[in-house]
C-alpha cells in the first residue's frame, strides 16, 4: 500500500478552501477534504501581535501527490505564506487506507490544469 498521508491547510476564506478542494478532489490528488469552517489564529506577523479568523482544511492523500497539491494551493490561495503542512498516517482502518489509495491514482502531471480552480 502506498504511503498514505493527512495534509492540513489553513485559508482565510470559506469560499477559497471550497473552490480549491474541490478541484483537488475532482483531479483526484486528494481523496477527500475536510473543511473546519472556523478556527482562530494567533500569530506573529511583520513584527506584529495578529489574530484572524481562519478556515482549516484537512486532506487524506497519497505522499506521492504532496508536490502539486502544495503547488496547486500556493498558486491559487490568497494567503502570502500558507500554512501547508502534512502528517504520515502511520496507521488506521485498511480499508479507509485503501480507498484513500484508490481514490488517488497516479495522475501524469500535463492532466492537470491549475487555471481552471
Amino acid at each position: 500500500m502506498s504511503q498514505c498521508i493527512e495534509i492540513t491547510w489553513t485559508t482565510g476564506s470559506v469560499d477559497e478552501a471550497r473552490r480549491i478542494c474541490r478541484f483537488l478532489v475532482q483531479e483526484r490528488l486528494v481523496a477527500c477534504a475536510q473543511i473546519i469552517p472556523w478556527v482562530e489564529s494567533i500569530y506573529m506577523w511583520n513584527n506584529q501581535l495578529e489574530t484572524s479568523q481562519e478556515c482549516k482544511v484537512v486532506m487524506k492523500t497519497q505522499l506521492d501527490h504532496f508536490h502539486q497539491i502544495k503547488e496547486s494551493i500556493i498558486d491559487n490561495c490568497t494567503y502570502d505564506v500558507p500554512e501547508i503542512t502534512y502528517s504520515v498516517i502511520s496507521g488506521g482502518h485498511d480499508d479507509y487506507l485503501s480507498w484513500v489509495t484508490e481514490s488517488t491514482p497516479n495522475v501524469s502531471t500535463s492532466q492537470l490544469v491549475d487555471e481552471s480552480i
